[in-house]
């Protein structure tokens, strides 16, 4: 394998990016050497200076992320999948306590049970914090929903526990909403005074 049909293998690897993306990227790489050393540069810094926060397994340039060290967030942990999925969150601006990653959902096919998530520590920073609150946010997926209802079984007694409301997305259709999107919207509907 030669050297362009190596780097485009690797770009591959990457999600969302298919042959034709990863083949566009290294041949952007090659007319532009700057971007190269650039991307070079940014990739070497993320694998030697980001780690994972020791305390919710959110990335971190430190120990601790920069959300566990701020004393002003409010004290409720909101469990999420991936670190993306914080981001996502602090993106809206609305969310003001702190997160739990788990590295992942319940995914028997894959080989994925609870004990290879972060599900033992979720519970013992919950009762070493007495955090007044857990919100599951995770995917709206059969792993998410599994992992959901492990996660309350296992919580069950330490704390209040909620999730996220679930329904239908703002600008949508009833005519093209699927029955069990239209069933939970309807349950887990608002009150207006």
């Amino acid at each position: 394998m030669d050297i362009i049909e190596e780097a485009i293998e690797a770009f591959s690897q990457l999600p969302g990016i298919g042959p034709k993306s990863a083949k566009r990227i290294v041949y952007s790489l090659l007319s532009s050497p700057q971007k190269g050393k650039k991307i070079e540069g940014a990739i070497e810094r993320l694998s030697g200076e980001i780690t994972f926060c020791k305390i919710c397994g959110n990335v971190s340039d430190g120990e601790v992320c920069k959300i566990c060290s701020d004393p002003s967030r409010e004290n409720e942990i909101c469990v999420v999948g991936r670190p993306l999925d914080v981001m996502s969150f602090e993106k809206t601006g609305v969310y003001r306590g702190k997160y739990h990653v788990l590295g992942g959902l319940i995914d028997p096919m894959s080989g994925i049970g609870p004990e290879d998530l972060k599900i033992r520590e979720l519970k013992e920073r919950v009762e070493k914090e007495g955090a007044k609150e857990v919100i599951l946010a995770l995917d709206s997926t059969v792993e998410g929903e599994a992992t959901s209802a492990f996660i309350a079984s296992f919580l069950k007694g330490s704390t209040k526990i909620s999730r996220l409301a679930s329904g239908m997305p703002v600008g949508s259709e009833l005519e093209y909403t699927d029955e069990l999107t239209l069933s939970r919207a309807l349950t887990d509907r608002m009150r207006e005074s």
